[in-house]
Order: C-alpha cells, then structure tokens, then sequence
C-alpha cells in the first residue's frame, strides 16, 4: 500500500500463466503486452505463531514486449505510468522489488 509495484494478480481457473499476465496487465494499465521469457519462479509463504500456512502464493515473474496502450491506473492504484530503469530510484518501491528489477535488467542485458 502507498508504494509502486509492477502488474500482478491471480491466474483464474482454466487460464495459462501467459494468459493471466496478459489480462492483468491489461486490467491493472490499460496496456497490452506479451510475454516472451519467464524470468523467476517465487513461493510467498506467510505462517502464523503456530507455524500453519494462511496463505501461499507462487509468483511467476515474465518480461514481455509491449505492445500498446498508454498506462492508466486502474482501481486499485492511484496512479500508472512508465518509468525509465535510470529513474528507477525516483519511485518509492519496494527493497525487493528494486533489487529483482536491477538483478532482471543486468543479467537481460536490458540496461545499455
């Protein structure tokens, strides 16, 4: 809450990941895109005192190809628009969030 993020949401029952990336970008920008390359796989495991799970989400994280639309914020954002990666620190994100787009765009090779 109150931070930057990039689009993200859950895959609904009978759609492929690519599927789902593709209606949540759509959904959260106004932006088409399409994803070519699955960057990282991550568990998000969250446990309580007693060690049960309440909630366990696996986060598949893609780079993909725009394709158009300009970005508007949808209702769950106060805002949406491109950053360029050498203004990344001009928006406040999340540590990891940073840290997972600066690892991505060095080893893409997506900086120069």
């Amino acid at each position: 809450m109150g931070k930057w993020g990039i689009p993200g949401g859950v895959v609904e029952v009978g759609e492929t990941v690519e599927e789902a990336i593709i209606r949540e970008v759509k959904e959260e920008t106004g932006c088409e895109c399409t994803p070519i390359k699955r960057l990282a796989i991550f568990d998000s495991i969250r446990k309580d005192d007693d060690e049960r799970v309440h909630w366990h989400y696996i986060l598949f994280e893609f780079l993909c190809q725009y394709v158009s639309g300009e970005p508007i914020a949808s209702d769950d954002a106060s805002e949406a628009r491109w950053v360029k990666l050498n203004e990344l620190d001009s928006v406040d994100i999340m540590d990891s969030t940073r840290l997972f787009i600066e690892k991505t765009t060095s080893e893409e090779q997506l900086l120069g």
